[in-house]
């Protein structure tokens, strides 16, 4: 299904002089163009806007793989390459946290929910799960760790304001226990 061509709808508007837009609206990518453009315009125009939300759309929802590097960006750059997990994947059954890690089997899961968010959030939450691979207990050591992240506390409150506007329950103990270790 990855390798199929995406649903396009194309709208011209009258009133639309100069620019170009494109959004997704579910499976269909929607192209928004000026009525003046020529058919041949039109499909250059087409091609160029769903490549580049094609490439936001990835930059945005990482594959499995792509969060391994990452995370293991993040361990080299935050924790000196300490921190190796053996695979880091999305999960769809994690409804109460962002995200989980086994340290006996090197094992970081994300909520899908983390999907579409800011790369920082992400990252921030791999690096909480970094750091459980070394120091299971949400400590002072622990957080010494985790605020290595420069964006930590922004990236906390980004997640309690979602969980907010969700209207999700926290957890007990705030945003600490939604990450903790299974």
């Amino acid at each position: 299904m990855a390798d199929q061509a995406p649903r396009v709808e194309v709208r011209r508007s009258k009133r639309r002089r100069r620019t170009v837009s494109a959004y997704r609206d579910g499976d269909t990518i929607v192209v928004l163009i000026p009525a003046s453009l020529t058919k041949r315009e039109e499909a250059d125009w087409v091609a160029q806007m769903v490549a580049r939300l094609e490439k936001s759309e990835r930059r945005r929802k990482p594959s499995d793989e792509d969060l391994l590097k990452r995370a293991m960006g993040l361990s080299d750059r935050y924790f000196g390459g300490i921190a190796i997990p053996e695979s880091v994947r999305w999960v769809d059954n994690q409804q109460a946290r962002w995200g989980s890690c086994s340290p006996g089997d090197r094992s970081i899961r994300l909520s899908a929910r983390l999907q579409g968010m800011p790369s920082w959030v992400i990252d921030y939450v791999l690096v909480h799960e970094l750091a459980h691979l070394f120091e299971p207990h949400h400590n002072a050591r622990f957080w010494g760790w985790v605020d290595r992240f420069p964006q930590a506390e922004r990236a906390k409150g980004y997640l309690l304001g979602w969980s907010a506007a969700a209207k999700l329950e926290a957890p007990p103990g705030g945003l600490d226990e939604e990450a903790e270790v299974d």
